[in-house]
């Protein structure tokens, strides 16, 4: 919060010219400041704990504090980095739980992938294609034009959480098995290199 209230980025995505002439931007870390609105996007990480699990306290716990000012009709889309059926199974209950509001009838809550590769100036939040998806198809037209105003490269409205939430796991294990790929080749042709300097 300290680096972001004095307009740094420490993912050197945005100057501090850009973070200044955001205006309509307000940073805090009081609960009260976000009663007033009425669409949360919760963007937590979910790291790996010491037994190679997902470490999801950051997403119970910014559920929770999200749970305690919601209203009715409020609509909260998760970001990070999940497992299929995690929101709908793991954080909707929380917020319902904490805000005593009934699912998809007093609140609704969605599912848009962070798909950023950080520290990418080209590549940046506008110009990556955003897969959007929602718990009712009424506010699934709502969210999904709510980030077509800032993706300029268009949007793809999922049919499901679920099937958003799938196409995540699908592009990180992609990802993987890309970089596991790469790195077993390197390690044969530094073997190959090491074999024919033996040879001469």
């Amino acid at each position: 919060m300290h680096n972001i209230k004095n307009f740094k980025d420490i993912n050197l995505e945005t100057t501090k010219k850009e973070f200044k002439e955001s205006k309509l931007i307000k940073f805090t870390n009081n609960i009260d400041d976000l009663k007033s609105t009425n669409f949360y996007i919760i963007t937590v990480p979910t790291p790996i704990n010491k037994f190679n699990k997902p470490d999801l306290k950051p997403l119970f716990k910014s559920s929770e504090t999200i749970g305690k000012i919601l209203k009715k009709n409020d609509i909260v889309v998760y970001e990070s980095t999940v497992y299929t059926g995690c929101i709908e199974e793991d954080c909707v209950p929380v917020l319902k739980k904490y805000s005593n509001l009934r699912f998809n009838k007093d609140f609704f809550c969605g599912y848009s992938p962070e798909r950023i590769n950080l520290g990418d100036k080209k590549h940046t939040i506008s110009k990556i294609k955003k897969i959007t998806s929602e718990s009712n198809s009424k506010i699934a037209n709502l969210v999904n034009n709510l980030y077509k105003k800032i993706i300029t490269t268009g949007t793809h409205k999922a049919s499901s959480i679920k099937i958003a939430e799938e196409s995540k796991v699908i592009e990180n294990t992609q990802r993987d098995l890309n970089i596991a790929l790469i790195n077993e080749l390197s390690v044969i042709n530094e073997l190959s290199v090491i074999y024919v300097s033996k040879i001469y």
